[in-house]
């Protein structure tokens, strides 16, 4: 007679009825103006067009501040000043010195990291780690890297001569607003360029704070020179018949309209823009880990990534237990105040964002898909969503194909390599993918054959200075970071 065997497994319960004590960051080491003005050669300056507008908390949909809103005239001040310390002083300015400053700057982002990371989630809705441990530190690195390259173009580029472009316009989005400002600013200025930034109008206090740096650094007016607006004002930049160099990161509607702005002219240009990323589960990979890369991928900064890993593929003999194993995860998330440590998932950046993401989750139950929200509960002001998967997810489902840029991910299954090559392929973006194998063959197999800019290998959503980024397709064109990122700043002759 067969002896019953006892079972030992222990099942890890992950729900959401455990209270955490709450773990608050002061907001007493920010100082937020009432107001801030455009920054302009070196100093802050009232906007020609007497406009402001005020950016929110979109966690308690509280007034941060009233910021100035840059027309056309302002425009052609901060271009004209940029153009000025072009010619006058930053292209003269030796390679070395140049890195001085740039480094100068790297030091004193580390130095107010505390503040800048609290406005970072004050002013976005991110949580209080994410600021704290990635988005701060990543800038900072950014300019140091970038220091480092300045007085060594020679080397980068050997036997060509390394010449800046003039001006550089650029224009950054709301989701990493301090990152993509030193992102954009650091490799401009370590190649002799001069710049207008505008940072987008629902997060523009970082890049903000980051002007006081620059101003508190010593960088010679004009150098660097940050306004602050909307649509127009990011247009104004692109019509700009003195701007050598567009630098854009946001959405792909708006890149096209850029493109087209700058047809027929001599003005070069990288675009950064949207995703929809494939994240690709093999039977063989290390599932818990697989697990917390899919929850990293969709769920870091509530979703709102660009190559924020939204498709799941997961094959089909693990799929059950992928799911299940996600389904018990997100019920540990926890959604609410940026500012609290325990949060996992802050604030959707903006009333109209929230409303995009319900409408697509709309779209995900009537177009049939299975949906899963967790169960935690959300604060009831501002701005949050649950965490969202879709299973039974079509191929052609529009919740599969557009970007949401929210924390909704579609899960779908397949068998072999080369079909979930052509199903993670079907798609207008090309911008990230994410593999989950334990084989090195297929994960080079796969990286070969997947059109997009950046596959990450076990692992996702992990950041580098001295790594390129950017994509194919409606994703965009150009590469920012490492020695690529030098390339769109620079003549090579």
């Amino acid at each position: 007679m067969a002896k019953s065997v006892k079972n030992n497994t222990i099942k890890l319960k992950f729900d959401s009825s455990r209270n955490l004590a709450p773990a608050p960051e002061s907001k007493s080491a920010a100082k937020i103006n009432e107001r801030y003005e455009l920054f302009i050669n070196g100093e802050f300056q009232k906007p020609l067009s007497k406009k402001y507008f005020a950016t929110i908390n979109p966690a308690t949909e509280e007034k941060l501040s009233e910021v100035a809103e840059a027309n056309t005239s302002d425009v052609n001040k901060a271009v004209e000043a940029a153009r000025t310390a072009y010619e006058k002083v930053w292209k003269k300015t030796s390679p070395k010195e140049r890195a001085k400053y740039i480094y100068r700057i790297a030091r004193m982002v580390q130095e107010r990291a505390r503040e800048l990371a609290i406005i970072e989630s004050l002013d976005g809705g991110k949580p209080i780690r994410e600021s704290r441990d990635f988005d701060v530190p990543t800038a900072a690195n950014h300019f140091f890297y970038y220091a480092g390259w300045a007085d060594k173009l020679e080397y980068a580029f050997p036997n060509r001569n390394a010449e800046p472009l003039g001006v550089a316009g650029q224009i950054i989005p709301w989701n990493f607003p301090l990152l993509m400002a030193a992102w954009k600013i650091a490799p401009a200025l370590a190649t002799g360029n001069t710049v207008v930034l505008k940072p987008a109008e629902g997060t523009p206090l970082t890049a903000l704070k980051l002007a006081e740096i620059i101003q508190e650094a010593g960088l010679p007016p004009g150098v660097v020179n940050i306004i602050t607006g909307a649509g127009e004002t990011g247009a104004a930049i692109v019509n700009h018949p003195d701007i050598n160099k567009i630098a854009f990161t946001g959405s792909t509607n708006v890149g096209k309209i850029i493109q087209k702005a700058i047809a027929g002219t001599n003005k070069k240009a990288t675009l950064e823009l949207g995703g929809k990323a494939a994240n690709i589960i093999f039977d063989d990979a290390p599932l818990d880990q697989a697990v917390e890369g899919v929850v990293n991928g969709i769920f870091f900064n509530q979703g709102h990534v660009c190559c924020a890993g939204s498709r799941l593929f997961v094959q089909e003999s693990v799929a059950k237990t992928v799911i299940q194993k996600l389904k018990d995860r997100m019920e540990s998330l926890i959604v609410g105040d940026p500012l609290d440590k325990n949060t996992d998932i802050g604030a959707i950046n903006s009333k109209e964002q929230l409303g995009i993401i319900n409408n697509y989750i709309g779209i995900g139950q009537k177009e049939g898909a299975e949906m899963y929200q967790s169960s935690c509960a959300i604060p009831k002001k501002g701005f949050f969503c649950r965490p969202t998967i879709f299973t039974g997810v079509a191929q052609s489902s529009r919740i599969a194909q557009e970007e949401i840029f929210g924390p909704v991910l579609t899960i779908q299954t397949f068998r072999t390599e080369d079909e979930v090559i052509e199903k993670a392929n079907n798609t207008p973006f090309g911008l990230s993918a994410g593999v989950w194998t334990d084989k090195g063959s297929k994960i080079f197999n796969m990286t070969t054959k997947l059109r997009a800019g950046v596959v990450w290998a076990n692992t996702y959503n992990k950041f580098d200075p001295t790594s390129p980024f950017g994509g194919y397709k409606e994703s965009g064109y150009g590469r920012e970071g490492g020695l690529h990122g030098l390339t769109p700043y620079l003549n090579l002759v």
